[in-house]
């Protein structure tokens, strides 16, 4: 198999967000990091919860098929998150609230105590590649690159992948991710929250917190790994 084809067949389109450079609205289909702004009368910011992110889906170039029904998802992070990084599913540690219509919404002032917030800026991508390590290849692919790597002698990050993204993301690949994360077919990786400078987010060690959604049951997983 030739190098165009695997990259035919590994690159996948995901929507990904600069952070700031713009001045905020806080209207809708703004999008954010270290803020929510918007939610229905009748919610409040959860217990114990910090805001940490808003993701406006309506408008959007890409989006995953599972969080197409979506026109707004609103992330909140448990403020012992940090006690329990090491866990398999940090699903527990975070409310995420997703709202099929914009329609009733009223707008609030919920910022993250810690971080600075800023408005993302939206982009859409068609070439986001997996990493090597648990990366998602599928198991085909991966024999015809490691077959390429020894006839060949290619290397797989300097001669097959075109560029990385290591960003706040909807769709696409996680940027890193040990072997043997998998939440099973029916729950694919959907939309992950970067470490972000700008907003002062460090999760760990420049990593990243992965999200997870199951359409059928309508359950999330979430992971973290950092480098």
């Amino acid at each position: 198999m030739a190098i165009e084809q695997i990259r035919a067949q590994l690159t996948k389109q995901a929507t990904i967000f600069q952070t700031g450079g713009i001045r905020p609205t806080h209207d809708l289909l703004e999008s954010w990091i270290g803020y929510v702004g918007w939610s229905l009368p009748e919610e409040q910011p959860p217990s114990g919860y910090q805001p940490l992110a808003t993701f406006f889906l309506q408008g959007l170039s890409y989006v995953p098929t599972a969080l197409q029904p979506f026109q707004l998802i609103t992330v909140f992070v448990d403020e012992r998150l940090l006690d329990h990084l090491m866990e398999d599913d940090l699903s527990s540690y975070f409310e995420i609230r997703t709202y099929t219509t914009l329609e009733g919404l009223v707008k609030r002032e919920w910022q993250h105590e810690q971080m600075r917030a800023f408005p993302l800026i939206p982009q859409h991508i068609s070439n986001d590649y997996p990493t090597w390590d648990g990366g998602g290849i599928p198991a085909q692919l991966e024999e015809e690159i490691l077959m390429l790597e020894h006839e060949e002698q290619i290397e797989y990050f300097e001669d097959i992948v075109e560029d990385l993204f290591p960003l706040h993301k909807i769709g696409g690949y996680p940027s890193f991710c040990q072997s043997g994360v998998d939440f099973g077919d029916d729950a694919p990786f959907v939309f992950q929250i970067a470490s972000d400078a700008k907003a002062r987010l460090n999760i760990v060690d420049h990593g990243n917190f992965y999200f997870f959604y199951n359409l059928t049951t309508q359950t999330w997983n979430v992971y973290c790994d950092f480098y």
